[in-house]
């Protein structure tokens, strides 16, 4: 068999996977994808090793096709805007894709680490980061990008078990949306309450690549471990 046949096997495989991933965890069987992708049993092996290999390998196409969707969206105004839009747009994929989500963010076996899923966190970062280089970020980027990804993940996995006739009402992914963002963020205006320097430490370290160039390797990492403990504090 060729390169080309070996590459279009496991493409075939991969993609039966998936689809059987749409009714359900117990859907993907040996029999069920072998039968799908019109190939032997033993073919999956050689492929991936074992079932473990496949759904590992399922859930990286999973993080593929969600970064697609997330590098494909349009750019708003308000970096703010941005970060709202990337919550929905993760809701949204998991809601419509429930099995794989669980697979790739519910399941400690499968949710391996990719370079699409490590991209995918990159991202989130990035949308962070803007929201701090506009003066508008009132704790740690660190802390800020893990609040939003685990109540994400939480508020998805909620929903993914609630009854399908109250699933269409995507209120309580608003509602929290709104919560975690008013915890993390700065108001419209900028305004800093007190004399918290949390906000303007953690809009100079989202600043910091754009001058590290001026910076020493032991300049920069002092600043920024200095920054960062400035934008730990807390009142």
């Amino acid at each position: 068999m060729t390169g080309d046949g070996q590459e279009n096997t496991r493409d075939r495989i991969l993609r039966a996977t998936i689809e059987l991933l749409a009714q359900g965890r117990q859907a993907v069987s040996t029999r069920a994808v072998s039968a799908a992708a019109g190939i032997q049993p033993q073919t999956i092996y050689r492929q991936f090793g074992d079932m473990d290999g496949l759904l590992a390998e399922a859930a990286s196409e999973g993080f593929r096709r969600y970064l697609a969707s997330k590098s494909a969206r349009p750019k708003r105004d308000d970096p703010l805007d941005d970060l709202r839009d990337g919550w929905d747009l993760h809701i949204e994929f998991g809601l419509e894709h429930p099995a794989l989500y669980l697979l790739m963010y519910g399941d400690p076996q499968h949710s391996r680490e990719s370079a699409a899923a490590a991209q995918t966190a990159t991202i989130l970062r990035e949308l962070v980061e803007a929201v701090a280089r506009a003066g508008r970020l009132r704790i740690d980027i660190e802390t800020a990008v893990s609040m939003i990804q685990s109540t994400g993940i939480g508020v998805v996995i909620t929903l993914v078990g609630t009854p399908d006739e109250n699933q269409g009402s995507l209120d309580l992914s608003a509602r929290t949306r709104e919560a975690v963002l008013d915890a993390v963020t700065t108001p419209g205006d900028g305004a800093v309450k007190g004399d918290d320097p949390a906000v303007p430490a953690s809009t100079l370290r989202a600043m910091l690549p754009g001058v590290q160039h001026r910076l020493t390797p032991g300049e920069k990492a002092l600043l920024d471990e200095l920054l960062t403990k400035i934008s730990l504090h807390q009142d």
